[in-house]
């Protein structure tokens, strides 16, 4: 019984010393307390004044303003509706057979710049899956590389350059093809090139003379690519498309 009165009395004169600590104007004991908000600030004034904060080099930014809304009318109005149909009229394993392919083909730019940022491991599980896939995979058609634990690696001459040293550059947001950068945007002509002059699978010879395969080849990227421009559902969507580009390829090239 004593017991608990002791401990009754403690409490009771330890109160006013708790209640002179909540009264501390300090800030630290209670600094929600002392917290104000701007009730004039709306969700689209918060994300001006942070996209501003994250500055990205884009001195054609009214250019590439323009561009970027171009894509974004060519894609709701050409491209998705392309898509949709090449959907509905080709069956799934008809689809992925298209995709395996073209994947394929991309393994050969990728290899190439794998071995130029001198990425051992990763050129031989490139090279691995370009072996399996032509083989096994009936020229690509199939992609037993990935279930075998080779899963689709990418690089390009872009991340080459990054690699040794070269600064992106200016932002470009390109037409038809999104955002980009110079010094990427220069990569892209160098993969092109070199991809047509190795000529893998006789490919790229055979599409000079047949435009529908580079058409489908472009038709299966965006089928394959899962942006939506307007998904964001933000009037800052091209301040944060050039954010995250710019940081996702630094990502890339330190990898």
């Amino acid at each position: 019984m004593a017991k608990h009165v002791l401990l009754l009395a403690l409490l009771l004169a330890s109160a006013p010393l708790l209640a002179d600590e909540r009264q501390e104007p300090d800030g630290f004991t209670e600094p929600l307390q002392r917290l104000q908000f701007n009730p004039g600030l709306d969700q689209r004034e918060f994300e001006r004044s942070t996209f501003d904060a994250l500055e990205v080099y884009d001195p054609l930014e009214s250019w590439n303003r323009r561009v970027y809304h171009f894509n974004y009318r060519f894609d709701q109005w050409v491209f998705l509706p392309v898509v949709r149909g090449y959907t509905y009229v080709t069956p799934r394993f008809v689809r992925s057979g298209v995709s395996n392919f073209f994947s394929n083909l991309g393994d050969v730019p990728n290899l190439l710049n794998s071995l130029l940022q001198f990425k051992g491991q990763r050129s031989m599980e490139v090279t691995g899956r370009l072996l399996l896939n032509t083989t096994l995979g009936v020229a690509g058609l199939w992609d037993p590389a990935t279930m075998m634990g080779l899963p689709k690696q990418s690089e390009d001459f872009g991340q080459t350059l990054g690699f040794y040293g070269l600064g992106a550059g200016p932002y470009l947001m390109l037409p038809i093809l999104g955002p980009s950068n110079l010094r990427d945007t220069g990569g892209l002509v160098v993969d092109f090139v070199a991809d047509n002059q190795i000529n893998f699978l006789n490919v790229p010879e055979v599409s000079r003379d047949h435009p529908e395969i580079s058409l489908l080849r472009a038709v299966d990227k965006r089928y394959t690519t899962s942006f939506r421009y307007g998904q964001l559902n933000s009037p800052f969507e091209y301040e944060k498309i050039r954010y995250v580009y710019t940081e996702s390829r630094k990502l890339q090239i330190a990898e």
